[in-house]
């Protein structure tokens, strides 16, 4: 019962907040406007209304004091936005003692300006507590970005090589749960943004059990209804859509995993267009070249709803857009066999990943009848620089992975001339490294990749460190 009553008197402390706010703001406009006049009238005006503030900011300070205690809140945060509330009431009280003395006067303009720097000050530390360090500043960030979204999700270049935590789930946790339960909220005492934090739970116990989704009391709440008062996310909040729910119950469904790829994990068919969407939504975002400008008629739907039945993901590449992207790489096709069956979309594919299908030479006859491709992935196929010259007939061919296969310098010679040609991507290649010169001088104009960065660390990487090996 205890408990009850004082977590009530801390919920008061976002209601009460603004009370001296807005009054100790009025007092300080008076306080100001009457420095030099010292205009009768308006002392008991002043009075009250510092009076009004002075108890108000006490009040807030109790029942603020009672709110950080719930631990849902960082406390270093908590504790200079606590003492910065302190400072206001003890200002306040000062003002209004030294006021009624009327021994004020010749500093008024001073304390007004002192309590309207502290009110400042405070509230940016409660609107930080609440909704983030960078939520006064975060729409500057966004100038002249033709957006209205704040949140933007990594890139996916290629989501069967994302991790499935990292890349597909986290970003669902920062766009929708971290205001309340990230770095600055800890509602319930539960703490999302780390993985550590996620499965030990909250006040309330785990809200993840690995592999059981329908137990976990996360998917529970997240599946009541939004009127429902422990439905998560909050009704007055940005809800989450039936595809990031779909996503966190397969990730939770295989085990919950912070460290495997997406390919290593079972991909039911519902599932796999919601994690090529990402990719989708990735290759969008670099905005597509070599789509072209004159309209295509619709693609054979029977002969789409065969590739789909393979397991082949199958997207147009805009909402208003008859034209194509295939991705053979995710239904785990054994043999090439199957590349035939894109003839009768050849006018409307523009993006086509085989990545992994054992492609030979002779199905890259097949590919080129496909004369508005874009974008061709090849990578950890079985094509040779026999297969190159073929792709020299693609003329709107803008990018091209080679990656992984038995291509040398020689292969790539025979693509010279390709107008459209942008980027190249030929790293673990056979492509022998003296070559590099002679193929920069023969393409000037297109990115070969060689692949194998190395990437600074950064700051904010995340690092584990082992002690040393004693011998």
């Amino acid at each position: 019962m205890f408990i009850s009553i004082t977590e009530f008197i801390g919920h008061l402390h976002p209601l009460l907040v603004h009370l001296p706010i807005g009054i100790l703001l009025l007092a300080s406009l008076f306080l100001w406007q009457s420095r030099k006049d010292r205009s009768e009238h308006l002392r008991p005006v002043i009075n009250v209304i510092l009076l009004l503030g002075m108890i108000s900011a006490i009040v807030t300070c109790i029942t603020g004091y009672v709110l950080s205690s719930s631990g849902e809140y960082d406390e270093d945060l908590v504790g200079l936005h606590q003492w910065m509330g302190i400072s206001v009431a003890v200002v306040s009280i000062l003002t209004y003692y030294f006021f009624r003395k009327n021994i004020l006067y010749r500093w008024q303009g001073l304390v007004a300006a002192l309590l309207l720097l502290l009110l400042i000050v405070t509230g940016h530390l409660g609107g930080s507590l609440t909704h983030g360090s960078d939520y006064l500043t975060q729409p500057l960030q966004n100038l002249g970005e033709d957006t209205v979204a704040v949140f933007k999700r990594k890139p996916i270049p290629d989501v069967q090589q994302a991790l499935a935590y990292a890349d597909v789930i986290q970003p669902i946790f920062q766009e929708k749960c971290y205001g309340c339960h990230g770095p600055s909220k800890q509602k319930g005492k539960l703490r999302l943004d780390q993985p550590d934090a996620m499965m030990k739970g909250g006040k309330d116990g785990v809200v993840i059990i690995s592999g059981k989704p329908a137990e976990s009391e996360m998917m529970k709440r997240i599946l009541l209804p939004r009127e429902e008062e422990h439905h998560m996310a909050p009704k007055e909040k940005p809800q989450l859509t039936a595809n990031q729910i779909a996503l966190l119950d397969w990730w939770v469904t295989n085990g919950a995993d912070f460290t495997k790829k997406v390919k290593d994990l079972p991909q039911p068919e519902k599932i796999k267009p919601m994690l090529l969407s990402l990719q989708k939504e990735s290759i969008e975002q670099k905005e597509i070249t070599g789509i072209p400008e004159k309209p295509v008629d619709k693609a054979d739907q029977s002969a789409v709803d065969t590739l789909k039945k393979l397991g082949v993901v199958v997207l147009q590449v805009s909402q208003n857009s008859n034209y194509l992207t295939a991705n053979f790489s995710i239904g785990g096709i054994k043999d090439d066999s199957a590349i035939a069956l894109i003839l009768p979309l050849k006018k409307q594919i523009v993006s086509l990943k085989l990545s992994g299908i054992p492609v030979t030479d002779s199905s890259v006859s097949i590919i080129v009848q496909c004369s508005n491709i874009s974008r061709l992935d090849l990578d950890h196929t079985k094509v040779t620089d026999n297969g190159m010259s073929k792709l020299k007939s693609l003329e709107n061919l803008v990018s091209l992975n080679l990656v992984g296969t038995k291509v040398t310098s020689d292969g790539v010679m025979k693509l010279k001339g390709m107008k459209k040609l942008q980027n190249i991507y030929l790293y673990q290649s056979a492509v022998d490294r003296k070559a590099w010169p002679l193929l920069a001088k023969n393409f000037p104009k297109v990115i070969l990749d060689s692949g194998g960065y190395s990437v600074p660390l950064l700051r904010t990487d995340t690092t584990i460190v082992k002690p040393a090996k004693t011998k």
